[in-house]
């Protein structure tokens, strides 16, 4: 049998992944008191996001210029991560590897306090 492109195997364990990254961000958000439904919406969890990072939300308007849109992503998840009693480098991680540090926040033990932006 000559296969073209990916098989079931390689499907089913992406879907598992991409399941799994939701779920992180799910959880995230509910931890911040947001509904978590708002991982699956597109725009709406930038907003969401930025409404739990104690940005303002006409700052989705920055994610549209190229380059500017870099920065702020930096700016936002910094504000993200010290909301929830992480560093920079755990921003950083948000930014590169957000599949595996989003998780960590959902199901890990850091608690949202917005005092500490």
């Amino acid at each position: 049998m000559d296969q073209q492109g990916p098989g079931l195997l390689f499907w089913v364990i992406w879907l598992g992944f991409i399941i799994f990254c939701i779920a992180g961000i799910w959880k995230t958000f509910a931890k911040a008191g947001k509904p978590g439904w708002a991982a699956i919406v597109p725009i709406y969890n930038i907003i969401v996001m930025l409404e739990i990072a104690g940005k303002p939300i006409w700052w989705i308007i920055l994610y549209l210029i190229p380059v500017v849109n870099i920065i702020v992503a930096f700016m936002v998840m910094a504000a993200f991560a010290r909301n929830f009693g992480k560093g920079t480098g755990f921003a950083i991680g948000l930014v590169f590897l957000p599949f595996i540090f989003y998780p960590i926040l959902g199901f890990g033990d850091a608690t949202y306090s917005p005092a500490a932006a």
